[in-house]
């Protein structure tokens, strides 16, 4: 068997730990809140398929979006179980749309807090040279 992840069938929760650069515990809170739902050896050791993978990489990549777990499961449908992919990848894109929009508020905001600053900086510069001797 090769030693691609991609290839593998079946993860510890240490090879997926290392994999994604985090700590079993934020897995096993992944796995308290429903999104992954790994099975257990005869010993009860939990045994990740590579859609539990799959699922991981998704709620990882949403988070680093900025979607709260709580959106992160709807788009994955966890929340209907009548959802199919086409839901899914529907519900993906009314939430992108909606994180867009934000950031886009956010730009707007930012950029009128940089003229602001920009604007006092300039007062504070010509009052420093009525100031100062030899200004």
């Amino acid at each position: 068997m090769s030693n691609n992840p991609k290839e593998k069938q079946d993860f510890t929760i240490s090879q997926l730990a290392d994999e994604f650069d985090i700590s079993t515990r934020t897995i096993r809170f992944y796995e308290e809140k429903g999104l992954i739902a790994p099975r257990r050896s005869k010993g009860n050791q939990r045994i990740y398929t590579r859609r539990d993978r799959a699922r991981l990489k998704l709620i990882l990549r949403g988070k680093r979006f900025g979607y709260s777990l709580d959106e992160i499961s709807e788009m994955m449908g966890m929340n209907d179980i009548d959802m199919n992919e086409a839901d899914q990848i529907r519900k993906a894109l009314q939430y992108g749309d909606r994180k867009l929009l934000e950031i886009r508020t956010r730009v707007e905001e930012l950029t009128l807090l940089e003229q602001d600053i920009r604007s006092v900086k300039g007062k504070l510069i010509e009052r420093l040279a009525e100031i100062e001797p030899g200004g």
